[in-house]
């Protein structure tokens, strides 16, 4: 093992500098080639990590939001789902910032969401504790809703 993959192994942060300077130098010759390419593979799923994250928290609350509230609204009387509400809100600004900050992204975002689905579906129930029959199996929303501002879907009473 070289010096700089030493480097890259016991000090990530020295690991960095060390390839930044390297590169700011031009002496490509000394760069850690292999663990570079690693790192910038990693960038890129880590963006598409985030992606599906923020599509799990959005739709997991979409689905409380159709197949809780009413029950929970008819249970407490003032419940309203203010704090859902304000989830989703703040998952679509994350969203949206996440796409234009990187808007290759947006050739992912179908994929992204049927990724996160399952997991979406599978807190919920967790959450909810109702049984995993009330909840679809394939995802209700499109991409286009899941961005969509103003849409809530329509409570089911169970």
């Amino acid at each position: 093992m070289n010096r700089t993959a030493e480097i890259y192994e016991r000090d990530f942060d020295a690991w960095v500098q060390r390839q930044v300077f390297l590169l700011r130098q031009g002496k490509t010759g000394e760069i850690d080639v292999e663990h570079l390419i690693e790192e910038l593979e990693d960038m890129g799923k880590s963006n598409l990590r985030e992606l599906e994250s923020r599509f799990i928290i959005l739709i997991a609350h979409l689905l409380k939001w159709q197949f809780q509230l009413e029950t929970l609204a008819t249970q407490w009387k003032e419940f309203e789902g203010k704090s859902w509400r304000k989830t989703i809100i703040e998952q679509r600004a994350q969203l949206l910032f996440l796409i234009k900050k990187v808007p290759s992204l947006k050739s992912s975002l179908h994929l992204a969401m049927t990724e996160a689905y399952p997991e979406a579906r599978r807190l919920t129930i967790r959450e909810t504790n109702l049984a995993p029959d009330v909840f679809p199996v394939d995802c209700p929303y499109s991409v286009e809703q899941l961005f969509d501002e103003d849409f809530y879907p329509d409570c089911t009473q169970n």
